[in-house]
């Protein structure tokens, strides 16, 4: 089942010839967490959805309040098989009509979940291995930190990491500096130092990613910095780690010929646990 503009149906039945989200990667989407029925940082993901189509100028109806945003989901994952967790996507995409111009800036929605294997968030013990992708960057400009449907820099990525054995790959913006990993916010432990690289450099702009900075700010020893990362700065980490809502936070263990640690990394995770379940 699915949420097709509010009506639970077996099939949206939308037409991929006319749909403009399909035709052209004109819609913005949202993925969410839901444990024990509450989505996780709710107002983090409504604000977000709610400026990245202000931004794309698409227009949601004056009704697509926070409470709408909330009840879309959770009405369509009371007709699902029960679950601790799910994996929830909203997609909003502009209506039918027009070619790169548009006919209308109106929209429709369409709402899908699946369940997760894992409700809390955790850390496997075993090899994560990352490396640069250089074939394709990240332009480094407002559009870059929303989540469109256009994502061929991280699905050409994925097929390169796939392809070479990677668990992962971290992209460069048009000035080579790192700016995240194709799924993922990126944060770098140096000398005491936790850095990530700053939304103006292109990376996404993670839900994920914020929560992370709120709770490494509170930690005694640790200074905190949104600063661009260079390639050169990766071999010199004593840390690396990737961020997300689905996954939580996933620490790199290798780098080409370099290891990493995953202290830090594992003692955030047991801080955003907590916080979610204090939250």
């Amino acid at each position: 089942m699915v949420n097709y503009n509010g009506a639970i149906v077996e099939n949206s039945e939308v037409l991929i010839e006319g749909n403009r989200g399909f035709l052209y990667g004109d819609a913005i989407f949202e993925t969410l967490k839901v444990l024990d029925g509450k989505i996780l940082f709710l107002e983090d993901h409504y604000f977000r959805l709610m400026a990245s189509t202000r931004i794309v100028r698409m227009d949601l109806p004056m009704n697509f309040t926070m409470e709408y945003f909330e009840e879309q989901v959770k009405t369509l994952l009371q007709s699902k098989e029960a679950a601790a967790a799910y994996r929830v996507r909203f997609t909003v995409f502009r209506q039918n009509g027009g070619f790169y111009l548009p006919k209308t800036n109106e929209t429709a929605f369409l709402v899908t979940a699946e369940p997760l294997e894992n409700p809390m968030y955790t850390i496997a013990d075993n090899t994560y291995e990352v490396e640069l992708f250089k074939d394709f960057y990240v332009t480094k400009q407002l559009l870059s930190t929303l989540k469109s449907t256009n994502k061929m820099v991280q699905i050409t990525g994925s097929i390169f990491a796939d392809e070479n054995g990677y668990d992962n790959c971290l992209l460069l913006n048009d000035e080579k500096n790192v700016v995240e990993a194709l799924q993922s916010n990126l944060f770098m432990l140096l000398n005491g130092k936790l850095m990530t690289p700053p939304v103006t450099d292109g990376c996404l702009n993670g839900v994920m990613r914020k929560q992370i900075l709120a709770l490494a700010r509170k930690m005694e020893g640790i200074e905190v910095v949104e600063e661009s990362v260079s390639p050169f700065d990766l071999q010199k980490a004593d840390e690396i780690f990737l961020t997300n809502v689905i996954k939580g936070i996933q620490p790199v263990t290798k780098y080409r010929k370099k290891e990493y640690k995953t202290d830090l990394a594992t003692e955030l995770l047991k801080k955003l646990n907590a916080h979610i379940r204090l939250g």
